[in-house]
């Protein structure tokens, strides 16, 4: 039997909580160490501070803490190329790593790229054309050919925010010049315009080595800060796993149609890719079609597919670098996850950190994965828009939704919200 590792994990999110809570369930284990993690994954491992930039200090800390695994949560370090500068250092390239290169990372870091890609591999996605300043009065145009709602993406990475969808053109023609004059930075310097797809999303999970993939549990999250999904788009209020509309005929369409064509496209560019690809999906009138790539697990349906996962994950991701995936099965608990989050009052907009969390000791039935946490004078406080994901796992969406509001309701800080009615559409 392999010896058991020591990891490290990169982020301070919901995600990386509950990878850190999977992994250190494996007999491969040996201590995690996360950067800089939360309140939550202080409970699981050591929590230490790196600085990403600084290279030197990262490889001392990798080489002194004899790190055997590597395991990237959020797209920013992937799509600035942290998987690169390790693979550069003789010291460091040995060393396992789950994330792509920063050339397999534009398949989030670029949503013109993403584009070019689905278009080469004939992956079904929605019609689109990209704009850049000097091309403004060409996006007015197309804005005029299509029909609303309008839907404008910034090219880069933004935080969550470079979607807007919009039902008037007047308002979607002044968008697109405040985009493209710098409403997300660099960012929106070029937006891709697409026609608006009518259906319903969900989400697909491949774990990849850029040649074979295994499927983990597919899922759907809520992305509107409000009941029966309006307001602002947010981070994810909550989510559900399996999704029930996700039957065998549909995941058969998505296998053929974009996961193998996805991969396939993936080892004909050559991208180093050890990680995750996560496929946004719509299903419209039963046809899959795809609305964005991402280059990690996503958050919050992490905490609803992974409590669901009963394969050991440690093995899975050196299976994954190892290139054994050919050889790799994936057991999944039939059960329903749900997850609700608690976020702080003013999100996505204008918060408060700093506020005093209790009531975490006395959830029971539900697990509490920290997404917004620290810990101040030995109380755990607010860090962030959304806080806590109350996961609960049981027969049907109902029950386990129940059970994550009762949770929700043990738990205390000032100006506390979250959502009721995750999962009702699809009762």
């Amino acid at each position: 039997m392999a010896e058991p590792i020591n990891i490290l994990i990169i982020g301070s999110g919901g995600r990386e909580h509950t990878l850190a809570w999977k992994m250190a369930q494996s007999s491969l284990c040996k201590t995690i160490f996360i950067s800089p993690g939360n309140a939550g994954t202080e409970n699981i491992g050591n929590n230490i501070s790196l600085d990403l930039s600084d290279h030197d200090n990262f490889k001392v800390v990798c080489l002194k803490e004899e790190i055997g695994l590597i395991v990237i949560g959020p797209e920013v370090p992937l799509v600035d190329g942290l998987y690169d500068r390790c693979k550069a250092d003789d010291d460091l390239k040995n060393i396992p790593f789950i994330g792509p290169s920063k050339a397999g990372a534009q398949l989030e870091g670029s949503k013109a790229f993403a584009k070019e890609f689905m278009s080469q591999y004939g992956i079904p996605t929605a019609a689109y054309q990209e704009f850049s300043l000097a091309t403004l009065e060409n996006g007015y145009s197309f804005l005029e050919s299509l029909s609303a709602p309008y839907v404008l993406k910034a090219d880069g990475l933004a935080a969550g925010k470079g979607v807007l969808i919009l039902d008037d053109l007047d308002e979607a023609k002044t968008q697109l010049k405040s985009m493209l004059s710098g409403k997300f930075g660099q960012a929106s310097s070029r937006v891709v315009i697409e026609e608006f797809l009518d259906g319903i999303e969900f989400s697909v999970f491949a774990l990849t080595d850029g040649k074979d993939y295994v499927l983990l549990p597919e899922a759907k999250d809520y992305k509107r800060i409000g009941e029966g999904d309006t307001g602002l788009n947010t981070g994810g209020m909550g989510a559900v796993s399996p999704v029930p509309f996700v039957d065998t005929a549909m995941m058969e369409k998505v296998i053929e149609r974009v996961v193998k064509p996805t991969i396939d496209g993936i080892n004909d560019r050559g991208f180093d890719y050890f990680g995750f690809v996560f496929i946004g999906l719509i299903s419209v009138k039963g046809e899959p079609k795809v609305i964005e790539y991402n280059c990690r697990l996503g958050d919050p349906e992490t905490e609803v597919i992974l409590p669901r996962l009963e394969t050991d994950l440690v093995k899975l991701f050196l299976n994954t670098y190892h290139h054994r995936l050919s050889d790799q099965s994936i057991k999944t608990n039939p059960q329903t996850a749900t997850t609700v989050m608690m976020v702080s009052g003013g999100y996505p907009e204008a918060y408060q950190k700093g506020k005093v969390i209790s009531g975490i000791e006395s959830v029971k039935d539900t697990l509490v994965f920290h997404a917004g946490t620290k810990i101040v004078d030995d109380q755990v406080v607010t860090n962030g828009g959304r806080v806590l994901a109350l996961t609960s796992m049981g027969n049907d969406i109902s029950d386990c939704v129940s059970n994550s509001l009762a949770s929700a309701e043990k738990i205390h800080f000032d100006n506390k919200f979250f959502r009721t009615d995750i999962g009702k559409d699809l009762l």
